[in-house]
């Protein structure tokens, strides 16, 4: 990748180039590799896989939103392999989409405009199938144990989160579209 490119000329993180000022309207290079440092250890934290974080938090961290392998294993100082294999990953949780880039061969991978909506939706599935999983346990146990009684109030506070977290995602849309009138 070119200094130009990875500077902002195409809407980059400015992550590469010349050490010292970033220049007026771009991000300092070192404390934007370190914010995507941060943020991945966040995610790592939360049960994301290392890398597949950093590949997440370096195009959440692009102007673009949009970057190639080469670009993305530049900007994270590791191997096209590592990005390859992250990437893998965070398509099949759709939080990346591969993209052909125009007049090459190349693959570009962006992340979603409306990324955290998928993330919770998923989570929404995720918690519906705990509750069903959580169902069966509570017949296959004894009437009145202590294991079925928690069960139980595990699939009332689930079932409570996912009515408010549906509400919720309904609601976004409106929200979003009284910004964009702002």
């Amino acid at each position: 990748m070119t200094a130009k490119r990875a500077s902002g000329g195409d809407g980059g993180t400015g992550t590469a180039g010349h050490a010292g000022s970033p220049g007026p309207g771009r991000a300092d290079p070192d404390a934007v590799r370190r914010f995507i440092e941060r943020l991945a250890s966040v995610l790592a934290e939360a049960g994301f896989p290392r890398m597949p974080a950093r590949v997440f938090a370096g195009l959440l961290a692009s102007d673009s939103g949009r970057l190639n392998a080469a670009e993305l294993a530049e900007l994270l100082q590791v191997s096209p392999a590592a990005v390859s294999g992250s990437v893998r990953y965070l398509s099949q949780l759709g939080l990346v989409s591969r993209e052909s880039e125009p007049g090459s061969r190349r693959l570009g991978y962006r992340v979603p405009d409306d990324v955290w909506d998928q993330v919770l939706r998923l989570r929404d599935q995720v918690m519906n199938r705990l509750v069903a999983t959580m169902r069966e346990g509570v017949g296959v146990l004894p009437a009145g144990s202590a294991a079925g009684r928690r069960l139980t109030e595990s699939i009332r506070y689930f079932e409570f989160i996912g009515a408010e977290l549906r509400h919720l995602l309904d609601r976004w849309p409106d929200l979003q579209a009284q910004a964009g009138d702002a």
